[in-house]
């Protein structure tokens, strides 16, 4: 759980940027990942046509060792890697013939393998291939626990298949449950707390805009067949999206999110619940509605679209029990190819299809509230990325939490021009925004949405230039 405690200054301008040499990389056919530090390296991971890799990298992003994943098989579905001081955990899917068969894999600090591959289970895919995520995975807090699991939404019931693996890589537990409900349940956010046990969302969605006029947090034990529902009452409210966050120290489930007062009515204030674990009740629920203060504020920023384009990205609990939203704007839209408006990263061309996908991720919203459920602050950072066919991965943001500070880095872009923008925002709600000082003019585009923290003040993003692929080490 991540807490809001002391305050520590960062300054923007002291931010200090390294780069690892480039790459030969095709977007098209390769895939990355920021697999994290083991070892005192950090590993990267790179899959293209010829070869599955890790790359190993000091502090001053210099190259110092590549381990070529052998075992890999040549046709990879999905990639999630788990890492430790020791050691790096693999967890794979691979293509085989008509099936999708999930893989774990234990690597030691040098990349190297530990054993052969363990299968996990497999699945047969439709007569077009594989075509969903068939396996999903979830880690705890403190990695000793790692989740393998499905679950599949089927009318009026839940189907969930799981695996508990430890952090290296065995089987402990595993078990199949069923939620069953008179409506059409759908399952959210899967998260496993450092005990094993798997909390689970589901919610039945109703209207035109699918708000949910139920919704519960499950609860299953390690290899139990049966889930624990506790149900968060609505009353006469919807709930409209959400994120949960266990607390692994008290012994809580967060949950924070917006409600609507109708099925298709718009949003109309914050939903933030405390379920209790030992005694399987929610000690807090409040539905606090937007107050004229926070409208008027938001008004200047929403540039015509209002809050129901907002989506929690963050939930984070403050020491005293009140906690701070992060949120964003984020939609997409589709329209004719005639007459486009392109975006600076947009991927669109005329050739590929009359109907256009436009990704929008605009400002970003932190709402502070004290343990009563009273707004303290509201801070927005003003953004608007728009780009087409893109999925939006040069979007959204990358937040680094000093366990003070809030850092926000972003891509500040037009259909012209891109440049790197970093925004802080300190427990008093004050925010301070610049351009991040990166020397050169021929610098590589940031993928700030795919970052990962790899500790207290570093942040890696993977970066892109003309084919190549770099990652660049941000201190803070």
């Amino acid at each position: 759980m991540i807490l809001l405690a002391t305050i520590l200054s960062i300054r923007a301008a002291a931010q200090d940027v390294t780069y690892s040499r480039y790459d030969k990389f095709d977007y098209r056919n390769s895939s990355y990942a920021i697999v994290g530090m083991s070892g005192g390296l950090l590993y990267t991971y790179v899959k293209d046509e010829e070869a599955a890799r890790l790359d190993a990298y000091d502090d001053s992003m210099n190259k110092v060792a590549t381990v070529m994943l052998d075992f890999f098989p040549q046709r990879i579905y999905q990639v999630r890697f788990v890492a430790y001081p020791d050691k790096i955990m693999a967890i794979y899917q691979a293509l085989e013939s008509n099936k999708v068969v999930q893989y774990v894999a234990m690597l030691d600090a040098h990349g190297l393998m530990k054993g052969k591959p363990i299968e996990l289970g497999s699945t047969k895919t439709s007569i077009f291939g594989a075509t969903k995520n068939y396996f999903s995975s979830s880690v705890s807090e403190n990695k000793k626990m790692i989740l393998i699991y499905s679950a599949t939404d089927k009318k009026s019931e839940i189907e969930f298949s799981g695996k508990w693996l430890d952090d290296n890589g065995n089987i402990v537990k595993q078990s199949k449950a069923t939620f069953r409900t008179e409506n059409m349940p759908e399952h959210g956010e899967v998260n496993v707390a450092n005990d094993g046990t798997v909390y689970m969302a589901a919610y039945t969605p109703t209207g035109a805009q699918d708000h949910a006029d139920q919704y519960w947090i499950l609860a299953l034990a390690p290899g139990a067949t049966s889930f624990a529902a506790k149900e968060m009452e609505l009353g006469e409210y919807f709930a409209t999206g959400g994120y949960t966050r266990i607390d692994n120290v008290n012994n809580k489930v967060y949950f924070g999110g917006f409600y609507a007062t109708s099925k298709n009515g718009r949003f109309a204030g914050f939903i933030y619940a405390a379920y209790d674990i030992a005694t399987g009740t929610y000690t807090t629920r409040r539905f606090i509605p937007f107050d004229n203060e926070l409208l008027t504020s938001a008004g200047e920023h929403r540039r015509g679209y209002s809050f129901d384009n907002y989506m929690v990205r963050q939930l984070i609990v403050k020491n005293d029990g009140g906690f701070v939203l992060v949120s964003e704007v984020q939609y997409i839209t589709t329209r004719s190819s005639f007459a486009p408006s392109f975006g600076y990263y947009s991927f669109y061309s005329p050739a590929m299809s009359s109907s256009v996908r436009e990704y929008h991720f605009n400002d970003i919203m932190a709402l502070a509230y004290d343990k009563n459920g009273v707004r303290e602050w509201s801070a927005f950072i003003p953004k608007q990325q728009y780009s087409q066919e893109d999925e939006g991965v040069f979007s959204s943001f990358a937040l680094l939490n000093t366990g003070g500070t809030l850092a926000f880095l972003y891509n500040d872009f037009d259909s012209n021009h891109s440049r790197i923008q970093m925004s802080t925002l300190t427990p008093e709600g004050k925010t301070d925004t610049r351009g991040l000082s990166i020397e050169g003019t021929d610098y590589p585009d940031w993928l700030p949405r795919s970052a990962k923290q790899v500790s207290g003040r570093v942040l890696i993003v993977p970066c892109f230039h003309k084919k190549q692929l770099c990652f660049a080490r941000v201190k803070f």
